[in-house]
């Protein structure tokens, strides 16, 4: 089954690997293959409308291109969403979401907030009537123990809260996010041991804690290998054979440093994809993606390449 098929797709990672500009590739890939995609930021630093070449993205839904909408959620405004798809009706969602007291009892409420940003994305892709807004939903989640706890919420609710509007739409959300035809995570990490090991992590807890499907794993920031592993201890061990006063001494110990680094790439991506049984795809480096347009439809292609 095609990634794209799906109606909801969280990208999830350690903060910094790469999140968004992946978000925003799967976007664009299943916007170009005719299908209406809400891309659907979670209360972040907004940097999608550079890799998108547009306008910045705020709380109310933006419509980017041709089957692509994008929105940034706040708590508020999606509270204040939600509270109206309950309510029916502004005049009363004034007199009751208005109220200091239910305000302040709303914002102490653990996960209400996080519930109100996941359950606004969740609504899009599979209301509880009529068809939905998107044929798919992409969530640019939070950092990974953000997100984890987010996630975590519908859980909770489906399993604490009294019978009600509430506890149904939670149920629904959990069975659809376990749903391995409809919903799963794609993991977005780096080439390097702290991020591996974060995201290895972050699929045991989806897969044992949450059972939510691990759909695909990206690794992002892959530099071109220019060393073959069997030269790598040759090139290591050159600097120091050569003389202060070589002229080919800057190169060797450049030479050095990028084996260095590609030592290290390899072992962490034979780690985390020795444990992460998904399809994998690796991004390229590339410096300066938010000033190339035409660099971020490349990745969202690459993205669809599995290695």
């Amino acid at each position: 089954m095609d990634l794209l098929d799906r109606r909801f797709l969280f990208v999830v990672g350690k903060g910094g690997v790469g999140k968004t500009t992946v978000a925003t590739g799967l976007a664009l890939a299943a916007s170009r293959r005719g299908k209406k995609t809400l891309l659907a930021m979670v209360h972040c630093k907004e940097r999608a409308s550079q890799l998108l070449d547009t306008d910045p993205i705020g709380p109310d839904i933006i419509t980017i291109g041709e089957n692509l909408d994008a929105v940034n959620m706040t708590p508020d405004a999606a509270l204040e969403e939600y509270g109206l798809m309950i309510l029916k009706v502004r005049a009363v969602y004034n007199a009751v979401f208005k109220n200091k007291l239910v305000r302040a009892f709303l914002q102490g409420t653990p996960g209400l907030e996080a519930w109100s940003m996941l359950g606004k994305a969740f609504y899009h892709a599979c209301p509880p009537k009529g068809d939905p807004d998107y044929d798919l939903v992409i969530v640019d989640a939070p950092a990974t123990g953000h997100a984890l706890d987010m996630l975590r919420v519908p859980f909770v609710i489906e399993s604490v809260a009294p019978p009600g509007m509430l506890r149904r739409d939670a149920a629904r959300a959990v069975d659809m996010f376990r749903d391995p035809e409809r919903a799963g995570a794609v993991l977005v990490t780096l080439p390097e041991y702290m991020p591996a090991n974060e995201t290895i992590e972050l699929a045991d807890a989806l897969n044992h804690e949450l059972r939510i499907p691990v759909l695909q794993l990206v690794i992002n920031r892959v530099l071109n290998v220019l060393f073959a592993e069997k030269e790598r201890p040759v090139v290591e061990g050159l600097p120091s054979e050569l003389p202060d006063d070589s002229e080919i001494l800057g190169l060797a110990v450049a030479s050095k440093r990028r084996v260095l680094r590609e030592t290290v790439q390899a072992r962490a991506v034979r780690k985390v994809r020795g444990h992460i049984e998904a399809p994998c795809s690796e991004l390229p480096y590339y410096e300066g993606l938010e000033n190339d347009r035409a660099a971020v439809d490349m990745l969202s292609e690459t993205l669809l390449q599995h290695v």
